[in-house]
């Protein structure tokens, strides 16, 4: 039987850096106002001229380098993002054509901050059924396009990014389990909001759109079912919170990390915690925070991970992974 396993991860960071304190010379906040109740400290945010494909090519160049891969070797290719470049085409073809990648299937999915997860599980059953051999996958978000820089309530939250896997098949399980969710119904509580020609929304973002969200609603709800898909993931698998080695979950908000392990009886020792230098990236978090652990040699080979998110939609999902 074939298995899905990552065999490499790369990420990408804008260079400009905003910090809390550059947020209080433009909105009404405070440096300890956005620490206590997000963790954030600073967060990296693309210049104007930079789209989503341009943030994504270098977190899968680095992915690939990191698999000893080429782009040729790729055949299959998803982008997961809620900022694309464009309409049309997909992220994932323009990110193609910046690779070089010539003919194999490429197309974005949509699922705001779970959508890495999401990616991941559709590529995890394209291997399983030998459809692909190796696959990149890619999570990458230009959110300060969508951001109302007057709105002190979100403006402190979210920030750019892109992070990267290169999944090959093998015979050994690598992506133990994956489990993806939504519920539409919540869909008022977090949600982008329209511009209106000619008002003064034509320069709170240089998108179509600006993000609102009904933060204390969103907070609750996330706590309770990322608790319960945590105990539906391990169960599923056959394992305990006590197997685990980490948690990579997306970086939203401290408290609902910190919430999670708990849950989970985890040191957050054991916890990848990039929220407070990233900021939120929704799509880019989970394999932006992957990366960073990988590569200061925190997540080795054998480590068994379970990785998860929770966005607007509202969508949730979790990965259970070998490393």
């Amino acid at each position: 039987m074939n298995y899905a396993r990552i065999t490499g991860t790369g990420s990408y960071l804008p260079e400009q850096i905003m910090t809390n304190h550059d947020l209080e010379k433009i909105v009404d906040t405070s440096d300890e106002w956005i620490r206590s109740r997000t963790g954030i400290e600073q967060r990296h945010i693309a210049p104007s001229e930079q789209n989503t494909s341009d943030l994504a090519e270098p977190a899968a160049r680095r992915a690939l380098q990191a698999a000893g891969r080429v782009p040729e070797e790729v055949d299959l290719l998803i982008v997961a993002t809620t900022t694309p470049d464009r309409t049309f085409p997909s992220t994932a073809c323009l990110l193609q054509q910046k690779l070089g990648i010539h003919g194999p299937p490429a197309f974005d999915i949509q699922a705001v901050c779970s959508g890495f997860v999401y990616a991941l599980s559709v590529a995890d059953q394209y291997i399983k059924t030998g459809m692909a051999r190796c696959v990149l996958v890619v999570g990458a978000e230009k959110l300060s396009r969508i951001v109302n820089w007057k709105d002190r309530t979100t403006c402190v939250l979210f920030a750019d990014g892109a992070g990267a896997v290169v999944l090959e098949a093998d015979n050994k399980p690598g992506i133990i389990s994956t489990h993806i969710h939504a519920d539409g119904s919540y869909e008022s509580l977090l949600t982008t909001v329209e511009r209106q020609p000619g008002t003064d929304q034509e320069r709170l973002a240089d998108g179509t759109a600006f993000i609102e969200m009904k933060g204390n609603e969103v907070f609750k709800i996330a706590v309770n079912t990322l608790g319960s898909l945590v105990d539906q993931t391990l169960s599923a698998a056959g394992y305990s919170a006590d197997d685990l080695d980490w948690l990579v979950p997306h970086q939203a908000n401290h408290r609902i990390i910190q919430a999670t392990a708990r849950k989970l009886g985890m040191s957050l020792d054991q916890v990848v915690l990039t929220v407070n230098r990233h900021g939120n990236t929704s799509a880019a978090s989970v394999p932006l925070a992957l990366d960073t652990a990988v590569r200061d040699g925190r997540i080795k080979s054998g480590d068994l991970i379970l990785m998860e998110a929770f966005g607007g939609g509202f969508t949730w999902g979790s990965a259970l992974v070998r490393f």
